[in-house]
């Protein structure tokens, strides 16, 4: 028989998880006596807007976008103490790892989850009123944790918070291979060669996702590619740019 990868997903521990001292609660919960699961990935992460942006793409339209960004930055919870501003990243492994993960974390709305699910993990969070620019009145669901909906969004997820070398390359489940050209960033632009002030993103030999080589190897020709550049060249700029 066939050995299957194991199942992998995402977590975040989000500011107000950490602002109200819940991540040793949280990752009592998530233990492997608890889920089974392993850590494959860990890491203290600064969120920049780029990763933000990219993490919550599919709410851009939405209203409670701009809150959204704020809150997984940091900047609600942390408005004066930039210091404070950061998220732990995690990635669990093993058989139904998003399910297993997703039935702990609980329903979204904290309100939801104390009714329907009390004990989760969100049960402890709460609704903040927010206004936006405008002063148009809305609700920002602090709900402490994110975890991964779907394996396919799992993927998506991993890839853009953890780079390959922060997995053990033993725990790795999804393809990689060597770039074999020197890939730079700047003003939203994929550079190959390097000019003042860009980003290094990869460099000949560098291990990395396949799926972002062939995005950056598409672009590069100036082709269309599955996904935008800023989904590849968030991970890379964890932690050095704010």
């Amino acid at each position: 028989m066939e050995n299957k990868p194991p199942e992998q997903t995402l977590v975040l521990i989000k500011p107000d998880a950490l602002k109200n001292s819940l991540t040793g609660y949280v990752l009592s919960l998530l233990s492997e006596t608890h889920t089974g699961l392993r850590f494959a990935g860990a890491k203290i992460v600064h969120v920049h807007r780029m990763l933000a942006e990219q993490h919550y793409v599919e709410h851009r339209d939405r209203d409670f976008y701009a809150p959204l960004l704020d809150y997984i930055m940091g900047l609600a919870h942390y408005p004066d103490e930039p210091h404070k501003r950061r998220v732990i990243a995690l990635v669990y492994s093993g058989p139904d790892a998003v399910q297993k993960i997703r039935d702990i974390v609980g329903p979204t709305n904290p309100h939801v989850a104390r009714e329907k699910k009390p004990g989760c993990i969100r049960a402890l969070g709460t609704i903040v009123t927010v206004h936006d620019a405008a002063g148009k009145v809305g609700e920002r669901m602090d709900n402490l944790i994110h975890a991964s909906a779907k394996p396919a969004e799992a993927e998506r997820e991993i890839k853009l918070w953890f780079r390959p070398n922060d997995i053990p390359p033993a725990m790795r489940v999804y393809p990689v291979e060597a770039s074999d050209a020197h890939y730079y960033f700047r003003d939203g632009r994929l550079l190959t060669t390097h000019e003042p002030g860009s980003l290094f993103l990869l460099a000949p030999g560098k291990v990395a996702w396949s799926s972002d080589l062939e995005t950056l190897r598409l672009l590069a020709r100036g082709q269309s590619a599955p996904c935008p550049l800023e989904s590849v060249a968030a991970k890379y700029l964890i932690n050095e740019q704010s």
